[in-house]
């Protein structure tokens, strides 16, 4: 039997390759180099392999954290990622976009000496992996790698999923290999939810999030586009279609705003319709798709999560002169991954902090010309944990900026619960669920962000115990 050599528990984390900022910030390629395999294996091997891993519990998908590392260790990427598969629909994604730093490796035993394993890094170089043999396999065997998979023999009934977002795949992955027969209702005219239209290029590749989905068909998930529930069919239309079960992950599209004065200006937008224009309509590419968006001079993102690191750092990619972020807080208290406000600072994006927007001011024809704010300061902690940011009296100051995205969150998709009777909704617009994620809808189940904001990962681990929750409601016989 194989050992693996471990270095002292006390070793650095080897650092994953970056482009240089000055290069990666005029085009939309990934930003990550990932590890070279001698640098994986180096790496894997810092692993103390815990006989009680605490990694493991940080995990919202319950990979088995050691055991995909050891394969690494011992030069066997391919078997590494066997091992995320058998819990991860999307380890290509999760390896670039999840906040492991908050989640499995904050609670890696090195993680006290500032030594934690790099598990995301390492789940992205085995992710990496299999899809370059599943592409070489695809191209010496001249198929398509949309074909390259063994379809499951399907012998459960039929489970439909609303929404392919995280929450969604998930779900959708865990019921066909568990024999369901599974279709995919999406919306849009292509796959992905909030990991194609949400997230940009550089930080996770189109190619990543297509191979995810070639496996989902692999694995027998079939997929039905420009369908939106509700509208194109309803939920009653799907049971009547020998549906047994229904699974809504249709996500949190509803851009929230500012709510101040001169928020109807020209030029202001929200970041989810920036960010759907470039990721999912190309207008980075215009003309040669059809999309076109504006991009100013000089623009101001207001907000400190990811959405709007995603933002600005678009918008510099576009070709604006000066990035600034607007947040009311310090950078401290930023939600967004220490990484991504990192890579922001050394692309150039500028960061105006303790500063929140009063109103926007117009030029001559009606569009936004600057943003009046108030500086702040911070006070006692809200219910977030966070200290609550309070106006300094007679602070006011101007902003140039000829164009504003608002990045201050979104709220759950409106269109399916008000469409549907009888499904139950908060006065935030979520559906509730019981501890099954079962809504008000016998048969309905939901979980992401319609039911609660959520990052991807812990919306991935709601469609991962819903479908538990399923497969459990049907052999009840309560269908």
């Amino acid at each position: 039997m194989s050992t693996v050599s471990k270095g002292p528990s006390s070793d650095k984390r080897m650092p994953m390759g970056e482009r240089h900022p000055a290069e990666r910030a005029k085009d939309f390629n990934e930003v990550g180099r990932g590890y070279t395999p001698e640098q994986a294996i180096q790496e894997a091997r810092r692993c103390l392999q815990c006989k009680k891993p605490t990694c493991v519990s940080g995990c919202p998908v319950e990979i088995n954290i050691p055991a995909f590392i050891k394969q690494i260790a011992e030069s066997a990427p391919l078997k590494a990622s066997s091992v995320l598969r058998e819990k991860s629909t999307l380890p290509g994604v999760c390896g670039r976009v999840c906040p492991q730093e908050d989640q499995c490796e904050k609670t890696c035993i090195l993680a006290p000496k500032g030594a934690a394993i790099g598990i995301g890094a390492l789940e992205r170089f085995a992710a990496d992996a299999e899809r370059k043999q599943s592409a070489e396999n695809s191209l010496s065997k001249n198929i398509s790698p949309k074909t390259a998979h063994a379809k499951n023999a399907h012998h459960g009934g039929k489970i439909a999923i609303i929404g392919s977002g995280p929450a969604g795949l998930t779900c959708a992955g865990d019921l066909a290999k568990k024999g369901f027969t599974v279709t995919v209702f999406e919306s849009l005219h292509a796959l992905g939810g909030v990991l194609r239209y949400g997230i940009p290029e550089f930080r996770l590749p189109r190619t990543v999030l297509e191979q995810e989905l070639d496996t989902l068909r692999g694995l027998g998930v079939s997929f039905e586009l420009n369908c939106l529930i509700g509208r194109t069919k309803t939920i009653a239309d799907l049971f009547a279609d020998n549906f047994l079960a229904i699974f809504v992950g249709t996500g949190a599209g509803l851009p929230s705003f500012l709510k101040i004065p001169g928020e109807n200006l020209n030029n202001i937008f929200s970041a989810n319709e920036f960010l759907v224009r470039i990721n999912l309509m190309h207008a980075n590419q215009f003309p040669k798709f059809d999309t076109p968006v504006y991009v100013g001079k000089n623009v101001a993102v207001i907000g400190g999560g990811n959405v709007a690191m995603d933002a600005a750092r678009t918008a510099l990619r576009l070709g604006a002169e000066t990035v600034t972020i607007v947040y009311r807080r310090t950078e401290a208290e930023m939600p967004a991954r220490a990484e991504e406000i990192h890579h922001a600072h050394e692309e150039g994006v500028q960061f105006k902090f303790l500063s929140a927007p009063e109103q926007f001011i117009s030029d001559e024809k009606g569009a936004v010309q600057s943003i009046e704010c108030s500086a702040m300061e911070l006070g006692a902690p809200d219910n977030t944990g966070r200290r609550r940011p309070q106006v300094i009296a007679d602070s006011r100051f101007l902003i140039p900026a000829d164009m504003a995205i608002v990045a201050i969150g979104s709220s759950p998709n409106p269109v399916l619960p008000s469409l549907t009777t009888g499904l139950t909704t908060n006065a935030a617009g979520h559906i509730i669920v019981d501890k099954n994620f079962m809504t008000s809808l016998p048969g309905v189940f939901a979980g992401g962000d319609i039911v609660s904001g959520e990052t991807v990962i812990q919306a991935m681990g709601m469609g991962k115990r819903a479908a538990r929750c399923i497969i459990d409601h049907l052999a009840d016989g309560r269908d």
